[in-house]
């Protein structure tokens, strides 16, 4: 699917599969721009957490986004409604799905199972 996004969070499967492909930092971000293009790719705080040795040993660049208010409104609203359904999302991808709804970005994952659950939120696979 092709993305109506301003930016994309990338989930921790992504930047785990650059790892095992043994990436550096420059190939990966490389390997991002040429699948979302010239669009803004960012972490997520819950990614970081997921992530937190790794990503310091890489010593990334991209900016690490906080979870707001707004993003434990958008947690609790989205949670609600799937819940009401009948839908269970898995709240880690939850928190980073609403973090990219926030900001108005896509998310980058081979998760499409948890992440396509998440009204509204565009994906990007490769």
């Amino acid at each position: 699917m092709e993305p109506a996004s301003l930016g994309v969070i990338l989930d921790s499967d992504v930047v785990s599969e650059a790892e095992r492909q043994h990436l550096n930092v420059a190939q990966f971000l490389k390997q991002i721009v040429q699948t979302i293009g010239e669009m803004e790719a960012a972490l997520c705080a819950i990614t970081v957490a997921e992530l937190a040795r790794g990503i310091y040993r890489a010593d990334a660049a991209l900016p690490v986004y906080p979870i707001t208010d707004g993003t434990a409104e958008l947690v609790g609203k989205i949670g609600a409604e799937s819940s009401a359904a009948g839908v269970i999302i898995p709240f880690d991808d939850l928190l980073i799905g609403a973090s990219a709804l926030e900001r108005g970005y896509a998310v980058a994952t081979r998760n499409l199972r948890h992440f396509q659950k998440i009204p509204g939120l565009n994906l990007v696979t490769r």
